[in-house]
């Protein structure tokens, strides 16, 4: 359960003080998801979302939609998922929207899709904002306006949204919905990278080898290549290879060079596989 899940229980155990049986209900309801009961958790759920209890409907469309305790109905997740979105449950809402931009349990819908992000967004939920800004960004459902998708990436960014903290910092690098600033594509490309991403590891080692945004390091360089390439990244593969190969950063090693070379060729790296041609 994240923490926006529990924020929004918390808040409905205090509407409801006043009603002692529903509390016990949430509470026994917690506590059989916890302990892996779902069955008796979706017995316990489904009362209170007919009685129109906003975030019971949001839990009992979560578990028809991954068949948690009850068989997958998509559908039926959908209907859920409206009636607690309809009620202001900004998790509800970005889950409608999804299903919309999918097309799961409903025909798909971009223009509902992203009114329902919106709505969620509107409310500082990361994930929502996040896929309006790819909404924008590709100009899908609305028209395409990179300085919008900006915007809703900055900030699901600053919230920590890994996806977001890269594509911030494609935009800060290829100066699109704001100026070029190779610098701040350093500084998001960082955070992503530091969450685990391989691409912003990748792309953060060739900012450090090229010396865009930060002095040119090839020891970084070679460290973020191989923290994305130890991902099974072919183009950080194929990158730490030819630092191998020219002795930058690292030791030169032809052997290493070559294994890098055959490991992203294997990765779809095709100026890898041509690495390994035989020459003339």
């Amino acid at each position: 359960m994240t923490l926006r899940i529990l924020f929004i229980v918390i808040a409905l155990l205090f509407s409801l003080a006043s009603r002692a049986d529903n509390v016990q209900q949430i509470q026994e309801a917690l506590a059989a998801e916890k302990a892996g009961d779902l069955q008796k958790a979706l017995n316990l759920w489904k009362p209170l979302a007919e009685q129109g209890v906003g975030a019971a409907q949001f839990k009992l469309g979560v578990l028809y939609d991954h068949g948690r305790g009850v068989p997958t109905d998509k559908a039926a997740a959908t209907s859920w998922y409206r009636k607690a979105a309809e009620q202001g449950i900004p998790e509800a809402q970005f889950n409608l929207g999804l299903m919309y931009n999918l097309g799961d349990g409903i025909a798909q819908d971009l223009t509902q899709a992203a009114n329902w992000y919106r709505k969620a967004a509107e409310q500082g939920y990361a994930p929502a904002q996040y896929n309006l800004g790819v909404l924008y960004d590709e100009g899908t459902g609305v028209p395409q306006d990179r300085d919008q998708a900006f915007a809703w990436y900055q900030k699901a960014a600053i919230q920590g949204n890994l996806d977001a903290q890269y594509n911030l910092a494609v935009m800060y690098e290829e100066g699109k919905g704001t100026a070029r600033n190779y610098k701040e594509a350093v500084r998001w490309y960082s955070k992503a990278a530091d969450q685990g991403d391989a691409y912003a590891q990748y792309s953060l080692g060739l900012l450090y080898e090229e010396g865009k945004g930060v002095a040119k390091n090839p020891a970084t360089a070679a460290q973020w290549y191989r923290r994305a390439a130890l991902q099974g990244d072919g183009y950080a593969q194929f990158a730490l290879g030819n630092l191998y190969e020219a002795g930058q950063g690292v030791r030169q090693d032809p052997a290493a060079a070559r294994q890098w070379f055959v490991r992203a060729c294997r990765n779809q790296a095709q100026a890898a596989c041509e690495k390994l041609k035989p020459k003339n």
